[in-house]
């Protein structure tokens, strides 16, 4: 007993060390807008949500041959802004920067770029149909995917719920109830139905959490265990606030605003997918190779709900203290 008892307060001890410093959105996001002002001449405006990075980048890109930045102006000549934007600083960071293109008599071009692609090829010819719809497709799907990975929050919601619901056909049902309460939210947010306080929802997100992890541990018979859907679709609409909170801090295509929420929902449930299936191959793996331990799942339960705690009380006083 003892033995398990110490095994599980290192289980917490490690989560709590690797993870209490992340936090579930603190990513920075920077803007690029290139606005053409005349034949090939295009006015610069960079805008980075943190001082320190604003200051720092003098060029915050690095242009296509053939264009001249002078001051706030960028001279591309007669042939226009074609080729590749570069942006080698953003290797080895978090930072979304959205860039944002006008050109005189063409549509509007956005795109968002991140460190795992830090450029992005300009093509004047190419910002009509399907050629400016796939970019978006594109970005849109990765960041939905990057949020539930780099989401902490999000994600031991996701595991914890994996955890608590054991059958398939139940977790099945239980996830498509959180897939639908969070595209609703999300969707009610993003279009500026619904607005709410992002203080707030971060706090209770990570409550939810904490509930999830101590309905793990009861006895079999309470409403979370007997009925997880309705939980998952009451707490998938907190999550979904959330999502929306980073969403719209990466920004959005003007005229293709119903297209990138789509296809960032689409990213989250891959990633939400991922996630349950390597849980639920894990635990498969472990109980084949006969290593399963009576303390394990506990532990891994106990861990996720001490740090969930911390963040809860971490994001209450934040909002008291505001």
């Amino acid at each position: 007993m003892r033995r398990e008892l110490a095994w599980r307060a290192r289980l917490v001890l490690a989560l709590l060390i690797v993870a209490l410093p992340a936090r579930a959105h603190q990513i920075d996001a920077a803007t690029l807008s290139l606005r053409e002002v005349s034949a090939g001449i295009f006015q610069v405006t960079w805008h980075a949500s943190s001082a320190s990075l604003q200051q720092e980048l003098t060029s915050p890109a690095v242009f296509p041959d053939g264009c001249k930045l002078d001051g706030q102006y960028l001279d591309c000549g007669e042939h226009g802004l074609n080729g590749r934007i570069a942006f080698p600083w953003l290797e080895g960071t978090l930072t979304h920067v959205m860039v944002d293109i006008e050109r005189q008599g063409q549509p509007r071009l956005l795109r968002t770029v991140t460190a795992a692609s830090p450029s992005l090829l300009v093509d004047s010819a190419a910002t009509r149909g399907l050629a400016a719809v796939w970019p978006i497709a594109v970005d849109y799907v990765a960041l939905g995917v990057e949020h539930i990975l780099t989401g902490f929050d999000h994600l031991l919601f996701v595991v914890a719920l994996t955890l608590l619901v054991r059958q398939r056909r139940a977790l099945f049902v239980t996830i498509t109830a959180f897939t639908l309460a969070h595209s609703l939210s999300l969707a009610a947010t993003v279009l500026g139905v619904l607005h709410v306080p992002a203080p707030p929802v971060e706090a209770s997100i990570a409550l939810s959490i904490v509930l999830v992890c101590a309905e793990c541990l009861r006895p079999v018979g309470s409403l979370t265990q007997r009925a997880p859907w309705l939980v998952a679709f009451a707490f998938g609409l907190l999550h979904g606030l959330g999502f929306a909170s980073a969403l719209l801090e990466i920004g959005l295509p003007e005229r293709h605003v119903p297209l990138a929420l789509a296809f960032f929902n689409v990213g989250v449930e891959l990633g939400q997918l991922g996630v349950i299936a390597v849980v639920t191959g894990v635990g498969v793996g472990v109980a084949r190779l006969g290593l399963r331990q009576a303390w394990l799942r506990p532990g891994l339960i106990y861990a996720m709900g001490a740090l969930a705690a911390c963040w809860s009380i971490e994001r209450a006083a934040a909002i008291f203290g505001s």
